[in-house]
């Protein structure tokens, strides 16, 4: 439902796209997309985007705001001009997203002639070289490849008159809120500028108070469904220790048995890991993260949207836009650390009247988090036991009985063929055996016998007190002793800045941004703290991703100064100096290595 507002705007709902005033270039290319109304968040926004107001809108997933701004950037856009100038620049937290809405924008503004382009990692850099030297309308990149090219001098934004931050609250939650701060700092001050955040975190208020001139505010909550009622949606927890979350999951869908489901992970690596494990339960799971190339992308969307897969594993900032009317339940592999985030996920079912649920598996220590969760969304998550071998067995046997039940309401004349084979078995064995001898073939060829074992219970174990935080301004600084030191063998002559740290390890581990720090940046190195606990996590998974495109060297930082001995010896006057000179207070490192303006 859409906050109640009595501006204009809204009217304009039931009459279309056209009552907006869209040039009609644009009204042509989004009828031939097939776009009948404006979505709520559309007809709020665009009217006020094209008189030039400032705005700051909180919308989810599915709430159609990439055409929100991008098609008032659009009627803006002078053309026909063989060079022209870039007048608008749209901020992103990943390039999945930025691939998306640069390929949005083209599609809106083909007739046009719109010339946009993306800036993001892991695609040539001579071909955004290129693209900017023949000059562009629209610019869509992710906060570290506009800083790149800033500081290349490839990318001029002295003409941008909007700059739009979409999902906002991921790009802070990455660690790029100093990198949006300088890219800020590069426009005009006079641009139009448009934030869009699935949640309203106070950062987010803190930065349009300081780049926003009187900014509109919109909320957009989810559309509910047709016939009036509210989202449905069964709500459950199971405390599962990290050795057992795998098979623990595997036992819960075969009990739930979906029909599509969307499980979220942390990382990459986990993505890739528990796809394998259920697709080897016999799963048709699909993975989905920011490894993966647009056409891989568009496959596996293609695949859940037919019925082809059942599962999609993915990570949070990959499934990012995603919008399929027909799941069934949504899991959460690890709690969320954000309780917003957790809202927008499970948004994702129980629509149109149908019951959806949301499944979290929960390790003793996240159990503070779920209360969290049930405070915010005042609603109560039953925490149940993973099921039991028994009770499993019980459910398959269920589900068996449920497809034989099928097989007999069908038409006899399928049965035929096999009722001349019966009257032939029954000639040597009872009846009864020969109908439970079909059913064991049936039921073993489900899967139902693979080997199981007990999962044990631990959701009555006494939790550890959270470790707390402290946040200053950017530095990430664990107040207890529990900190642990990476040696990460890239640094500034690789043009390493701590926000490309802490977004590569919040991407890739079950790490928050602001559990990463303290953190120094030298010229041929870094070391970064983190979670005593998550040491061995962080060390594989930065061993298996890039770094701006090249494998790092990474290892425990020693606490007796190996390291340092090691590169001053081989680079002599380089090296990573001690952490404290003996006396003296830590000196914390956070934030991007540049004063703060």
């Amino acid at each position: 439902m859409t906050e109640p507002d009595h501006s204009p705007a809204v009217e304009t709902a039931t009459n279309g796209f056209e009552a907006l005033g869209l040039r009609p270039e644009l009204l042509a290319a989004i009828v031939g997309l097939g776009y009948e109304e404006p979505t709520p968040i559309q007809a709020q926004t665009i009217p006020l985007l094209m008189e030039g107001r400032d705005l700051l809108g909180q919308a989810a997933t599915g709430t159609g705001k990439t055409a929100a701004f991008a098609l008032p950037i659009l009627q803006a856009i002078t053309v026909g001009e063989t060079h022209p100038e870039t007048s608008a620049l749209i901020i992103v937290p990943t390039r999945e997203l930025a691939i998306q809405v640069s390929e949005a924008i083209w599609r809106y503004g083909r007739e046009l002639g719109v010339k946009v382009v993306a800036l993001y990692g892991g695609q040539p850099i001579f071909r955004q070289l290129q693209a900017l030297s023949h000059g562009v309308h629209v610019i869509v990149a992710t906060p570290g490849w506009a800083i790149d090219h800033i500081h290349r001098g490839s990318l001029s934004l002295g003409g941008v008159r909007v700059v739009v931050l979409d999902e906002a609250d991921e790009m802070l939650d990455m660690g790029f809120a100093e990198d949006i701060e300088a890219i800020l700092e590069q426009v005009p001050p006079e641009r139009q500028t448009v934030m869009f955040s699935a949640t309203m975190p106070p950062r987010i208020d803190a930065i349009a108070r300081r780049h926003q001139r009187d900014p509109i505010r919109i909320r957009i909550a989810r559309t509910a469904s047709v016939d009036g009622s509210a989202p449905l949606v069964r709500q459950t927890a199971y405390v599962v220790s990290r050795h057992h979350k795998a098979a623990a999951l595997g036992r819960i869908l075969d009990i739930e048995a979906p029909t599509a489901a969307l499980v979220f992970c942390r990382t990459r690596i986990e993505v890739d890991q528990l796809t394998e494990t259920l697709t080897a339960r016999g799963y048709r799971a699909e993975a989905l993260h920011g490894g993966m190339s647009q056409e891989q992308r568009d496959r596996v969307m293609g695949r859940l949207r037919s019925g082809t897969a059942e599962l999609l594993i993915a990570t949070d900032v990959a499934a990012r836009g995603l919008d399929v009317d027909l799941l069934t339940h949504v899991v959460n592999y690890d709690v969320p650390s954000a309780p917003e985030s957790y809202v927008h996920r499970i948004g994702r079912v129980g629509r149109a009247g149908r019951e959806g649920v949301a499944i979290t598996l929960a390790e003793p220590r996240e159990q503070r988090q779920l209360g969290n969760i049930e405070r915010l969304t005042k609603q109560k998550i039953a925490v149940e036991k993973v099921p039991s071998v028994a009770e499993l067995r019980s459910r398959q046997m269920e589900l068996t009985v449920a497809s034989l039940r099928t097989a007999l309401d069908t038409d006899d004349e399928l049965l035929d063929p096999f009722r001349t084979a019966v009257q032939s078995l029954r000639s040597e064995f009872d009846a009864l055996d020969v109908a439970a001898a079909a059913l064991k073939l049936v039921h073993d060829a489900s899967g139902a016998t693979i080997d199981e074992a007990e999962i044990p219970d631990v959701s009555l174990r006494p939790e550890r007190p959270a470790r707390p935080v402290r946040d200053h301004g950017g530095e990430r600084t664990p107040t207890n002793g529990a900190t642990a030191r990476i040696y990460i063998g890239l640094g500034k002559l690789n043009q390493i800045r701590p926000g490309d740290l802490v977004g590569a390890i919040a991407n890739e581990t079950r790490l928050s941004g602001k559990e990463i720090g303290p953190i120094k940046v030298a010229d041929r190195f870094s070391i970064v703290g983190v979670p005593e606990s998550a040491v061995d996590e962080v060390i594989e998974a930065i061993r298996k991703t890039t770094l701006k495109g090249k494998k790092a060297t990474v290892r425990r930082y020693s606490e007796d100064g190996s390291e340092v001995r090691e590169s001053r010896e081989a680079r002599p006057g380089t090296g990573p100096k001690p952490w404290n000179k003996p006396g003296k207070p830590a000196k914390q490192y956070g934030g991007q290595g540049r004063p703060r303006r």
